[in-house]
């Protein structure tokens, strides 16, 4: 008896919640520069070199204006992980190995990750097929990874936890960031030319992921596996079976369900705004690169304090409410950038106001969203929730891209986001958080 009390592990554990937050830190640079930052105008150069006269690409014979397709691979690609990943999830949840599959998804993400150094030329279908599986890998990995918060920490320590990681992301981001800044801005004294900076920036990314996510391998450990299914049982057949299952269950949970439809709608919005902020610097205000590093540079910084104020803002007001607040800022910012951002200082300022909301904004609502779902089925709802997480979003960019290639205006395109904000606003106020905790079993906070 003494013998197994000395070797049982606590519940919870520092170790597991630093080492939880440096996966922020390890993929958040993906988000940041290749998403937000240099994939875009990258990608859009690399199709105006392939386009005709009248500015079109035919990926799979299907007319694109090139300003659009980078909007259309954000979406396909989060298409693809509508139908992935709550299977993924599923599977997750049988599995005592989560630790094994959060570290396949990452480096298969930032290897593909690593290979964008060889998109140049007119090759934009080469440099798309990458960013489809490096997004889906990381989309996959953030499932796993958002699914240990619930095994890290207890319902009354997840924001603050959930702010923490989403910090540390943002300071990772923005280190690499400043580094990719340094080589951009002076590629002459590294003997090198501008195109080859953005793909030695792209590149890094992979590596950094890559390099960081040792942290979170090492310090996670695997719990015994939630749910069991038979021996007799395929795996993804259960995965598949379970995805349907949890979707005609999700009817016993009505707020939690009202809750991650104002979520996935609010959010694409957000992760819209976050993935073709660049490209709309770049082509609409005709910003340069170095100065779009810059912008996105202090996002980062001020994203760290942005995310602790409205952890403090969470403990005032509720965590739903400050949501509700960082939504109606939000919405503010998309009419301005409409109307009134024309210039580069215009940029800047609009950039300030979204890294003071946008920390808090997504860290609340992961943390909300852990004391909403049944235990034991954390990675499988979990699933659902990424469907429209960090970088990934797919109706948003949808519209924005359909937007922009009829109506010809980055500024309508914009504009065109405008209704996910007030819709996702007007459905979170209908919830009820502590009746979705007691639905879910869980103890309202």
């Amino acid at each position: 008896m003494t013998g197994s009390m000395e070797t049982q592990q606590p519940e919870y554990s520092v170790k597991e919640q630093r080492g939880w937050y440096i996966y922020d830190w390890a993929n958040s640079v993906f988000s940041t520069t290749v998403v937000t930052l240099f994939f875009g105008p990258y990608i859009t150069s690399i199709a105006r070199h392939a386009a005709d006269s009248q500015g079109m690409v035919y990926p799979l014979g299907i007319p694109v204006d090139h300003r659009s397709y980078y909007g259309y691979l954000v979406s396909l690609s989060v298409l693809l992980q509508v139908f992935f990943l709550p299977v993924l999830g599923a599977l997750t949840d049988f599995s005592n190995r989560k630790k094994a599959i959060l570290g396949w998804l990452a480096y298969i993400g930032a290897g593909g990750t690593v290979l964008m150094y060889f998109i140049n030329g007119d090759n934009y279908i080469y440099g798309g097929a990458l960013f489809l599986l490096a997004n889906l890998s990381f989309g996959a990995s953030i499932v796993v990874y958002n699914s240990f918060l619930p095994d890290i920490a207890p319902e009354q320590d997840r924001d603050s936890v959930s702010s923490k990681g989403f910090a540390w992301g943002y300071v990772g981001g923005a280190v690499l960031l400043a580094l990719n800044l340094g080589l951009y801005s002076f590629p002459q004294k590294f003997g090198i030319e501008e195109g080859t900076a953005v793909r030695i920036s792209l590149a890094s990314a992979g590596l950094w992921w890559g390099l960081f996510t040792l942290v979170p391998l090492w310090a996670l450990r695997n719990r015994p596996a939630k749910r069991v299914t038979s021996t007799n049982e395929n795996m993804l057949a259960t995965g598949f079976k379970q995805l349907f299952r949890t979707l005609s269950e999700m009817r016993r949970y009505p707020q939690t369900l009202t809750f991650l439809i104002a979520y996935l709608i609010y959010n694409d919005a957000i992760q819209t705004v976050i993935s073709l902020a660049s490209q709309f610097g770049a082509d609409e205000l005709h910003i340069t690169l170095d100065k779009l590093t810059l912008a996105i540079l202090m996002v980062q910084v001020v994203a760290f304090p942005g995310a602790m104020l409205f952890n403090w803002l969470a403990k005032a007001i509720k965590a739903k409410w400050a949501i509700v607040v960082s939504l109606v800022i939000w919405t503010l910012v998309v009419i301005a950038m409409y109307g009134f951002v024309k210039t580069t200082t215009d940029f800047f300022i609009a950039a300030g106001v979204v890294a003071i909301v946008l920390g808090g904004s997504q860290a609340l609502s992961r943390s909300l969203y852990s004391i909403m779902i049944p235990k034991g089925r954390e990675a499988e709802y979990y699933s659902l929730y990424e469907i429209s997480d960090k970088g990934t979003s797919w109706l948003g960019p949808l519209v924005f891209s359909l937007a922009l290639q009829y109506t010809k205006s980055y500024r309508s395109a914009i504009l065109s986001l405008i209704v996910f904000f007030i819709v996702g606003l007007i459905i979170l106020v209908k919830v009820n958080i502590r009746t979705a905790a007691l639905e879910a079993g869980n103890e309202p906070v």
